[in-house]
């Protein structure tokens, strides 16, 4: 009798181990998930150590103001692929700066992707006579611009591949060094690139 009783109750604490493990994977996010947050959060801390350590873009008296960097939480719904389509219409475009210069962009194409269930595009440029061309630059403002991002917008920069497909994480959109120090000459995104929906993802304004 003993011996059934201690087999059961071996039995009944096996159980109970295995429902805890099953609740606590339940309750955790896919580990996936939980890597792509974490590595969304070291790149955010070695921007801030980076920024902390030099005088660019943030002026020493100016950093006890902006250290560390505001974010919106990391949310693996705002990395989505997109497809970049050449574009042949109207190629050049003369993009105005914060300090009222002009800078000459070269369109590169046209990004198209789903982002919560809503179609957009983002136009991808390079700067005209600029010798790297393997980063796309993708300057945007959304529906958070002016109130929980800065006014002008954000920018996103894209590695080139050799295929359409594109990988953009607004995790990692971020502002332009403008909204740190007023010297800096920063592209403003252009019509095409204001999208119509709120973009809760990467850099935004510390709240005054």
């Amino acid at each position: 009798m003993r011996i059934r009783h201690s087999i059961r109750l071996v039995f009944f604490r096996a159980l109970i181990a295995l429902a805890a493990v099953s609740a606590s994977a339940c309750r955790n996010e896919p580990p996936a998930a939980t890597d792509y947050v974490r590595k969304v959060e070291v790149s955010r801390a070695s921007k801030d150590a980076s920024f902390k350590a030099s005088k660019d873009p943030i002026p020493e008296a100016k950093k006890d103001e902006f250290l560390p960097l505001a974010y919106f939480p990391v949310d693996p719904d705002y990395n989505v692929p997109g497809v970049l389509k050449p574009t042949t219409d109207g190629p050049m475009l003369i993009m105005p700066t914060s300090t009222g210069q002009q800078r000459k962009m070269r369109r590169v194409g046209v990004l198209e992707f789903a982002l919560k269930g809503q179609s957009m595009r983002l136009t991808a440029f390079v700067e005209e006579g600029a010798r790297d061309l393997d980063r796309l630059f993708v300057p945007f403002s959304d529906m958070t611009s002016g109130t929980e991002t800065y006014p002008a917008g954000r920018y996103m920069d894209l590695d080139r591949t050799a295929t359409a497909v594109y990988e953009i994480d607004f995790n990692y959109a971020y502002q332009p060094y403008c909204y740190f120090n007023l010297t800096y000459d920063c592209p403003l995104p252009p019509a095409e690139n204001r999208l119509k929906a709120p973009i809760r993802a990467g850099e935004k304004m510390k709240p005054s």
